[in-house]
């Protein structure tokens, strides 16, 4: 009895000793976040005083204006015994900007939010005086991640492959296309990347469309009303004259442009057949072929072939335009509404939809790539999933090639732990239809991925149904008879 005693004390000091290291380690936790001051001062001391010291911190090319507030708009001095320490009056920096920019609070704004934005303003600003505009800690020009506050982050320019091409406007500054707070709705390119005005017209600042040496470039074939992105590359391209990355081979090789076009006429596109789906035709007969023999056809592959691809260029496979997204959101309202939520599924909105669908037509319901949902998910999301290495290209093919995706896509797609179909979200947990015990031909219960997430978008996250948020609410819209 005596043994167990001293085998309980030794455990309640063990724990006691537990606790005052957990408390000296929260102490240690606030007291980092409060910095002592090294002399002591007065909680109602007036602000003026800290310039006294912090002179420097008034001057610049770019003083914050809450400079002239005071100090302690922003800083509170505590006071305990003979220590001073000073505080923000907030929690975090970010809570502390928006008291007064409210309109950068990233919880309240539509649309895509430059990610320093969303967490951090001093990733990017001093928050007492910079030499450069806005505050910013580096300019916003240059070639290198030392001298340029964006390549810190973004690597636009700063290593172009041998025989490539590079933007000139980069040296100009970033600042002369983006406008960095700049949101707005979902799926406008103004918008999505934050530019100063939309394109063309944001191109046509610099380059006019009269001169010269432009239309000989583009073979004298009337280009002021194009999309200049359906082309080129507004940063830096494998190829010369910022070609985008994939190019469609008629137009990538010299003077090719007779190809398909004959001299314009009258300031007009002037081609070398009728139309110009009977000038794709000549080359893509097979594409003709699936459309029309499809099982499940898709009826806006049997159009123009120019309603949705671009017949020169594209930043992705296909040459979709003006994107891989919103090439089909421009008659996909429904999936435009889907747009607007505040989470996305990145293969839709971001990779576009033909990484899950087939745009042509094909063999399964809603033009999907696989025979079943779970296929589908899978291909990304399964333990076994192995999609294949392009190094050449930089990319990664899934769907027996069919998909291509950036070298680095993979390095976020979560992984689930299934085996026998079951094991998501927790060990054991279904993830297939289950079937009548007793008539095995029978489906119990209907499950599968779709049961649970919603494949394009949600209002919460893990893209549950109906907008659901993930509680014990949404697991007892199934399992009803679910006791503690």
């Amino acid at each position: 009895m005596h043994i167990c005693q001293s085998e309980d004390a030794a455990v309640n000091r063990g724990r006691n000793k537990g606790f005052a290291v957990l408390i000296s380690l929260l102490l240690f936790v606030a007291v980092s976040f409060a910095g002592r001051h090294p002399v002591p001062l007065d909680p109602k001391a007036d602000p003026k005083t800290c310039l006294e010291c912090h002179a420097d911190k008034a001057k610049g090319a770019a003083v914050h204006s809450a400079m002239q507030m005071g100090c302690t708009s922003c800083h509170e001095i505590r006071v305990n015994k003979d220590v001073t320490r000073l505080k923000l009056v907030t929690t975090t920096p970010q809570a502390l900007c928006i008291t007064c920019h409210a309109d950068k609070d990233a919880k309240e704004i539509k649309g895509h939010v430059h990610p320093p934005a969303v967490r951090d303003c001093l990733k990017c600003h001093d928050p007492h005086s910079s030499p450069n505009k806005y505050q910013l800690l580096k300019p916003a020009e240059g070639d290198s991640k030392d001298t340029n506050l964006c390549l810190s982050c973004h690597k636009m320019g700063v290593d172009v492959p041998k025989g490539g091409s590079r933007h000139a406007a980069l040296d100009m500054g970033c600042s002369t296309c983006h406008t960095t707070h700049k949101t707005g709705e979902n799926g406008k390119r103004e918008f999505d990347y934050h530019l100063t005005k939309t394109t063309p017209e944001l191109c046509f600042d610099c380059h006019d469309v009269k001169d010269a040496g432009l239309r000989k470039a583009h073979n004298d074939q009337p280009f002021d009303k194009a999309d200049c992105l359906s082309c080129h590359d507004p940063h830096q391209s494998k190829s010369p004259k910022l070609l985008q990355a994939f190019v469609h081979a008629p137009f990538s090789d010299k003077d090719s442009c007779s190809t398909c076009h004959q001299p314009a006429k009258d300031g007009k596109v002037v081609l070398t057949t009728e139309n110009s789906k009977a000038l794709c035709l000549t080359c893509h007969e097979e594409k003709a072929k699936q459309i029309e023999s499809a099982k499940v056809q898709h009826p806006g592959a049997q159009g123009d072939c120019t309603d949705c691809h671009s017949p020169h260029a594209g930043k992705s496979q296909g040459f979709p335009k003006p994107d891989a997204v919103n090439v089909c959101l421009n008659c996909h309202t429904d999936q435009a509404e889907q747009h607007k939520k505040a989470h996305l599924h990145q293969p839709a909105f971001q990779q576009g939809c033909a990484t899950c669908h087939e745009p042509h037509g094909g063999e399964n319901k809603k033009l999907l790539r696989a025979a079943n949902i779970n296929s589908l998910c899978l291909e990304c999301h399964g333990p076994d999933a192995q999609p294949q290495k392009l190094e050449s290209e930089h990319m990664v093919a899934i769907f027996n090639g069919k998909v291509k995706l950036p070298e680095d896509y993979f390095a976020k797609v979560v992984k689930l732990p299934i085996k026998y179909g079951r094991g998501h979200p927790v060990d054991q947990h279904p993830v297939v239809d289950q079937m009548d015990a007793a008539d095995h031909t029978k489906v119990r219960v209907a499950v599968n991925c779709g049961t649970c997430h919603q494949p394009h978008s949600s209002a919460q996250a893990n893209l549950l149904t109906k907008d659901q948020s993930n509680n014990l609410a949404f697991c007892r819209s199934c399992h009803t008879n679910f006791n503690r």
